[in-house]
């Protein structure tokens, strides 16, 4: 015999709980207790107590979203930013900086099992030298946007301000739109990077089809009127320079020139502050022989040669290897070599290698250096100072240093980015 069943709408209701928060997080969420575990509730602060809704619960720990805030926290600040909330790029405005510093070095101390002996900060606001916004246009109205994603999103935030980025950058905002809005290539457009080079500003702009003679003139013009450096990336793979000087930043008193797209540090008065603190920490003298790992196009490399009697810099982008080397002939340091190599390779056996070095440094990637740690080892130098931009793999990667009877020296929180989930640091490793 059939049976039919009629479909009933279900109804469900989330509970609402009361919570009060008593830490923050290095991403900036509240995190309270309930049920025996961590809840973490975005937006809220320590001392703040709210009504939530969970949205997530698992066996280790929940998540919540607030419905009503009770409270106001002494520490909670009006974000600067009118896009604060829903543009993906900051994620803190809304606590005080000294917040921020002693969550994120709180945070730190507890993964590396080690006081943090000093926090390394700079303004924060104005900072960030360096900005990819993203481009699309809006047939239906016609408009371009011009933006950051959203959070957990692929959509677009207009942004006609950014409190973070520096000044200079964040000025070219309107002007840039106005410009690339009237391009009759609007449509084909992917991209802009700005960057603050210490010789002026620069522009990269990627665009999917050839721009017609007219767009040329305009995005020409555009630069000679606000005297930025433009470059055109009609592939991915392809930059062509338009107009302006190639741009350098200085590390130390000393001249590195880059490409657009090569890596440079964000924050530059974080990063000046961090090269002179790990010239402080390796104590260099001038015998002394020194490897840089994942040395970049010379950083830190460069002003480590000022000092020491050698300094061999590895690298694995050939690209950065090769501005490396030209880098030190620009500042007359002959004393240091660059190599491109694969670090997940027994560097030992180079035969740069072969004679040791008394101070080693390493600035790896997110990822971190679990391959070359062991080299490092071999190569038994005095100090190793670990620059690192995830604390979670420089965590992992200090237990080989720790069992192989090194201890830490001094541990520092570098606040590279104010406002936002990012948790950079350095730390010295002293052989006992």
């Amino acid at each position: 015999m059939a049976q039919f069943y009629s479909a009933k709408r279900r109804v469900t209701t989330r509970q609402i709980i009361t919570v009060t928060v008593n830490d923050l997080d290095p991403f900036g969420q509240g995190v309270a207790r309930h049920n025996g575990k961590a809840l973490f509730v975005s937006g809220l602060l320590p001392q703040e107590s709210a009504e939530v809704t969970l949205t997530e619960d698992k066996k280790q720990y929940a998540r919540a979203q607030v419905k009503r805030r009770l409270n106001d926290s002494p520490e909670r600040e009006k974000p600067k930013c009118r896009h604060f909330g829903t543009c993906g790029g900051c994620q803190q405005q809304h606590a005080s900086v000294d917040l921020q510093q002693r969550s994120k070095r709180a945070a730190l101390a507890r993964l590396m099992k080690h006081d943090v002996d000093e926090v390394i900060a700079g303004t924060p606001w104005g900072y960030r030298r360096r900005a990819r916004l993203s481009l699309n246009y809006q047939p239906k109205t016609q408009q371009l946007q011009m933006g950051f994603r959203k959070a957990n999103a692929s959509d677009i935030i207009d942004v006609g301000q950014c409190p973070i980025l520096v000044p200079q950058l964040e000025a070219l905002l309107a002007p840039l739109r106005e410009c690339l809005s009237s391009l009759k290539s609007a449509r084909q457009l992917g991209h802009v990077e700005l960057v603050l080079a210490d010789n002026g500003p620069l522009m990269v702009l990627r665009h999917t089809a050839a721009l017609p003679a007219a767009d040329k003139e305009k995005l020409e013009r555009f630069s000679h009127t606000h005297a930025l450096a433009l470059y055109l990336a009609p592939q991915s793979e392809i930059l062509e320079h338009v107009y302006g000087e190639t741009p350098w930043y200085t590390s130390n008193g000393l001249r590195l020139t880059f490409s657009p797209r090569d890596f440079i540090q964000v924050n530059d008065n974080v990063n000046q502050q961090m090269v002179a603190t790990a010239l402080s920490w390796l104590d260099v003298q001038p015998d002394d022989r020194v490897l840089d790992l994942f040395c970049g196009m010379g950083n830190f490399t460069l002003p480590l040669a000022q000092r020491a009697a050698e300094v061999v810099g590895v690298e694995g982008v050939p690209a950065l290897v090769e501005k490396g080397q030209q880098n030190a002939a620009l500042n007359h340091l002959h004393n240091v070599t660059f190599f491109h190599e694969n670090l997940e390779e027994d560097v030992t056996r180079q035969t740069w290698a072969q004679h040791g070095f008394d101070k080693v440094l390493l600035d790896p990637a997110r990822a971190g250096a679990p391959g070359v740690m062991q080299h490092i080892i071999k190569l038994a130098p005095k100090r190793v100072v670990y620059v690192s931009c995830n604390p979670a793999t420089l965590a992992r990667d200090s237990e080989a240093l720790l069992q192989a009877g090194y201890r830490i020296g001094r541990l520092a929180m570098l606040d590279m980015f104010p406002h936002t989930g990012h948790l950079e640091s350095m730390v010295l490793f002293e052989h006992i």
